[in-house]
């Protein structure tokens, strides 16, 4: 993985909505049909803004059938979040929460 600049992350970061799509993330692969209600956005809105994150290299996608499907990409968004103090999601339970991921 290629690292991306601290600034275009911290700036995906900046938004609260686009945080709240993170959180939802942690807990692994969701489809935006399913973020959009939790999120309290229109579906167009939270695609807009699922599409900041993938640009950042936050998440990727995968389409099956209609729908696209999200997961958190970068292991950065499980630091952030373990940072401000969270520890719910599936993600932040792992010792290192990508498969494969970033080890410290």
């Amino acid at each position: 993985m290629s690292e991306k600049n601290p600034i275009a992350i911290l700036k995906a970061l900046s938004d609260e909505t686009r945080l709240k799509i993170l959180e939802l993330l942690l807990d692994g692969e969701k489809c935006v049909c399913e973020i959009f209600p939790k999120v309290k956005r229109t579906q167009s809105t939270v695609s807009t803004q699922l599409g900041t994150l993938e640009k950042a290299g936050l998440i990727e996608s995968r389409r099956q059938g209609k729908k696209i499907f999200y997961k958190i990409k970068n292991p950065v968004v499980c630091d952030v979040f373990k940072a401000l103090g969270y520890s719910k999601g599936a993600l932040l339970e792992k010792i290192c929460c990508m498969q494969g991921g970033h080890k410290k």
